[in-house]
């Protein structure tokens, strides 16, 4: 297991630019909350997978107080199996859609063959993935919400040549559960989440703990990066 330290670092995408908006408006930016920087640096510190790579992006700044975004790709040599962004978010205030002070968002999308992207019990199954992954770490959330795409491309023309080409998308959020001074156990929530994003490539259980997952059938193969 790589720790996701060696990748991430107080550039783009850190905490001291996640009010970057509130500072050009007032002047300066409110300080960060405790138990928000807690559960950054839990993300800084996790240990995950050797296949996936991630690294902090720019946060988006209208979907809460304070924000800090992850990308991250399950990489077999130079090339992506997956890719995914993972969004944390929180309002000391709290949100009545949230039931919470913090909020995870994620979007992950991986290639398919298209006898695959075709299975009518696929969206199903992709939502269970993720919210098995959650619990087959012991994490406990709430208000989860999202949608399961699949999306199909046909080239015509000058294009004709390539073959089709079908995606599965996984857009979703969830509230995770607070502990000891109101911070989540974001390292695990995180390590949830890059288990999922290996499933969905189609790579193996990392470990004797993961042999009841389900690795993803008839993947396309690797795209290039």
């Amino acid at each position: 297991m790589a720790a996701a330290q060696g990748r991430l670092s107080d550039g783009t995408g850190g905490m001291d630019e996640a009010n970057e908006g509130e500072r050009d408006a007032g002047g300066s930016a409110p300080p960060v909350p405790l138990p928000f920087r807690s559960a950054v640096d839990a993300l800084r510190t996790a240990r995950l997978r050797p296949q996936i790579e991630i690294e902090p992006v720019p946060a988006p700044k209208r979907l809460a107080p304070f924000a800090y975004a992850l990308e991250a790709a399950v990489v077999d040599g130079e090339q992506d199996l997956a890719d995914g962004r993972l969004v944390l978010l929180h309002d000391p205030a709290g949100h009545d859609a949230w039931r919470g002070t913090f909020r995870l968002v994620t979007l992950i999308r991986a290639e398919l063959e298209p006898e695959m992207a075709a299975d009518p019990l696929l969206p199903e199954v992709c939502w269970s993935w993720l919210t098995g992954a959650l619990q087959a770490r012991g994490l406990t959330y709430g208000e989860p919400s999202g949608t399961v795409t699949r999306a199909s491309s046909h080239y015509f023309g000058g294009l004709a040549e390539r073959p089709a080409a079908s995606q599965i998308e996984i857009r979703a959020s969830w509230t995770p559960r607070e502990g000891l001074g109101g911070v989540p156990d974001t390292g695990a929530h995180l390590a949830s989440w890059c288990d999922l994003l290996a499933q969905v490539a189609g790579l193996p259980p990392a470990g004797p703990g993961d042999a009841s997952v389900v690795t993803l059938p008839q993947r396309r193969g690797p795209q290039s990066r």
